[in-house]
Formats: structure tokens, C-alpha cells, sequence
């Protein structure tokens, strides 16, 4: 789905000064060691594993990865999820983060912003926080983008209720200006959020659940 290459890759490493290379690489499968000896020669130092099913997937691709890289593991599945948990008390595992797009399928919902309502996220958060492993999900749009479906505070205020600590750039994050800035005020957004009061993030939580349970929007 992207055309990005393994080359582009060793360009946007060197071109970091304050970052480290983040690559998604495929599920796992037979060239996987290959895959992740590749992008490591070309500088990545935050590897993710999509569509991990089981905690032996995850010691398979952390004795792969080797200490080499920290490990994301994305949750997508509704057994995934349950086993969040678990999947992150896995040795050599940093970050769980999960992904709304096939979980909402796996689960059977009608669109990705139904995975949001109710405590599903809240759970899973719980249980790998308790691992002391971070915790991450979805992206982030610009701050105040109300052209979405749900709008950009009310998923802010998300990431603060359930203590993420990691979210991908959505593909409705404003990059036609200056990046930098436009993640400047994303930061200071998720930050005033992580300073409500419980009551404001319940109620934020609520609105956005009753958002979600009226959308067919996918």
C-alpha cells in the first residue's frame, strides 16, 4: 500500500537529527528476518510488527529483531486485544499499539470510531501499562480539525484518558505548512488534555462514544 522503499528509508535516517527511523515492516512471514536484517542496515531504530496474532509470533519476532531495535508490536485483532496483556509482558517488547482499522473489522464493527467507544482501549491500555510497556493507538489529525468524522479534540482527549503515550500521524494531519509547528501544537494539545480533571476525559469519552454509535461513516 505504500510506495515507500528500503532507500528511502536510509534517506530519511540520515537526514534525523533529533528523531529515530521508525519502519512498519509486513507481518511475519518467511523473509521476515531478512526484511528486518535489511532495514536495519539502513539505519531503523523502531521496528513495528503488524497483525500480530499470538505470543509466539511475538518471541519469534523479538529473537529476530535481537535487541537491534525497540519493538512495537500492532495489535489488529479482537483475540490481540484480549491478550494485550500478555502479548506485552513478552521479553524485549516496548510498545503495544493497536490499530483501529482491521481491529474494527475483526470485532465486527460498522466503522473504526466504534472501536473508541466503551472500555475496550481502556482495558488493553490497563493491562499493558501494568506490564510497564507503553501504550499507543490510532492516530492524530491536526488540533481542531472538526472536519472529521469525530472531531480531532475529542481524540485527543482519548489518548489522555486511557495514559497513551505513542500515536502514528494520521493521514488527515495537516503537512501542507510547517510540520514542526502544526506537532508543536499537537504535543501542547495532548498535554492540556493530560491535565483535565477525570470528570472533563468522561465526559469527552462520552461524547465521543455517542458520536461513534451514530456513524457510518467508515
Amino acid at each position: 500500500m505504500s510506495p515507500h522503499t528500503l532507500d528511502d528509508l536510509a534517506r530519511v535516517a540520515a537526514a534525523l537529527t533529533h528523531a529515530d527511523p521508525f519502519v512498519r515492516v509486513d507481518p511475519l512471514h518467511a523473509g521476515t528476518t531478512a526484511q528486518v536484517d535489511a532495514v536495519v542496515d539502513r539505519g531503523a531504530r523502531v521496528v513495528m510488527l503488524p497483525m500480530v496474532a499470538t505470543v509466539g509470533e511475538a518471541r519469534r519476532f523479538v529473537d529476530i529483531v535481537a535487541g537491534r531495535m525497540r519493538l512495537v508490536l500492532l495489535v489488529e485483532t479482537a483475540a490481540a486485544l484480549a491478550a494485550a496483556g500478555v502479548l506485552a509482558a513478552v521479553p524485549g517488547v516496548d510498545e503495544i499499539h493497536v490499530g483501529l482499522n482491521d481491529l474494527a473489522l475483526s470485532l465486527g464493527l460498522a466503522t473504526r470510531w466504534q472501536v473508541l467507544a466503551g472500555e475496550r482501549l481502556a482495558d488493553a491500555a490497563r493491562a499493558v501499562q501494568a506490564r510497564g510497556r507503553r501504550f499507543g493507538f490510532g492516530g492524530i489529525g491536526g488540533v481542531d480539525d472538526d472536519a472529521l468524522p469525530i472531531p480531532a479534540d475529542l481524540i485527543y482527549a482519548e489518548y489522555a484518558r486511557l495514559g497513551a503515550t505513542a500515536a502514528l500521524v494520521a493521514r488527515a494531519f495537516p503537512t501542507g505548512g510547517d510540520l514542526a509547528i502544526a506537532v508543536a501544537r499537537a504535543r501542547a494539545r495532548l498535554a492540556s488534555w493530560g491535565a483535565a480533571t477525570p470528570t472533563a476525559l468522561a465526559e469527552a469519552h462520552a461524547d465521543l462514544s455517542r458520536r461513534a454509535a451514530a456513524l457510518t461513516i467508515w
